[in-house]
Formats: C-alpha cells, structure tokens, sequence
C-alpha cells in the first residue's frame, strides 16, 4: 500500500520590519526616502534624534546664510522659511529644504497653513544630503531633487557639500561646482564665502 507523504513546506516569510514614519525624509515618485542612518536606528544603534539633528558645522552655515540673507532680502516682498521646508510638488511627491525663499505674490496669506507648500520657492538651498540615497549615487539624488524642483517651478538651488568642501550652484540652464573658498551669488549681485567665513571664526575643517 503506498503512504502518502506531505510534501516538505517552506518556512513562511519574515514580515518586513515596518520603517517608522518619523524615519522616512521625504517622498519621491511616491517611494519614501529614508532619512540618512535609519539602518542604524532600526538597528538600535542610534535614535530618532541622533540622526534627525543637524551637525554644529551644518549649524552654523545655516545660520551665517540666513544672517547674510536677512542683510539684503527686503522682507515685505519675501519669505524665507527654514527647518526642512517642506514642498508639496504633486501626490507622488513631497521635498524638504533646508532654506527657501519664497515671492509673497506666490506664497501668499491663503497659501500659508499646517501643511507643505503647494507652491515653489523662488531659490532652496540646501546643507548636505540628509537622505539615504539608497537605489541612486548621491550625485543621482542631488541631481533627482534638483530636476524635480525645477520642474516645479524653483529658479535656483544651491548645495553646500560640506565633506567635499564645494557648493553647487544650479540653475535649469546651467549647473556649475565650485570650491567654498569661492564668493556664491545668492541673487540680485549678494553673496556668501563659506571658507572665508569659516577662517573669520578660527573654524578648520579638515578635508576628508
């Protein structure tokens, strides 16, 4: 008589870890994009905080920019918003900026709520990548969230590398990459010197 044996099962799948919503940065072609050190978080080797805080360097750039910003920008004609701005673009996809500028005759009164800006900035500006570029280079994420920006309807981005050393300066025309030692139009003819500002402070940042 012939005994019928079970065919041998395979162990069922491990259901993926769900990723706190507090780790994902942004939303881009409705993908979420993981803040920079979330493995190590999910691995608990770091926090939420410790990987959501900015670095004293990076502190400091935003704060001498926006020092330089608030010395020309005339304040009834502009916004300038910071703390990762965030930029509604379309439903797949939502940014963030370290700093935007933004025309009030864009952003205006009725535009201003609890929730992303559905409008572009004028100019964003950005200190270091704080996503995780996993799938991409961080050229390919600099140069994604550019494209995407512009899109949108940004006039210009600027993207202080701060281990590099460099700022990028874009535009839809033309993107050009400069060493921070070097003066960087803001706009209408106002600059900002990150290395020299450093020097002013007795600031040495060695170079990776």
């Amino acid at each position: 008589m012939a005994i019928a044996y079970d065919a041998p099962r395979r162990p069922a799948p491990k259901p993926r870890r769900k990723i706190p919503d507090s780790l994902i940065y942004e939303i881009m072609d409705g993908k979420p994009v993981y803040r920079k050190g979330y493995r190590d978080v999910l691995s608990g080797i770091k926090t939420v905080e410790e990987i959501m805080g900015a670095s004293t360097l990076q502190s400091i750039i935003i704060s001498h920019l926006m020092k330089v910003i608030f010395g020309f920008l005339d304040e009834d004609k502009y916004f300038v918003l910071t703390g990762e701005s965030g930029v509604h673009l379309d439903h797949r996809n939502n940014l963030a900026n370290d700093i935007a500028i933004y025309d009030q005759t864009v952003l205006t009164p009725a535009k201003i709520s609890k929730k992303y800006s559905d409008v572009p900035p004028l100019l964003a500006i950005e200190i270091d990548i704080e996503a995780d570029s996993e799938g991409m280079t961080e050229n390919g994420y600099i140069y994604k969230k550019t494209r995407k920006l512009f899109y949108f309807g940004v006039h210009k981005i600027i993207w202080v590398l701060t281990d590099a050393q460099v700022v990028l300066i874009a535009t839809p025309d033309r993107t050009e990459t400069v060493d921070w030692n070097k003066d960087v139009e803001i706009m209408d003819g106002h600059t900002f010197n990150i290395g020299a500002y450093l020097v002013r402070k007795g600031i040495t940042i060695t170079e990776l």
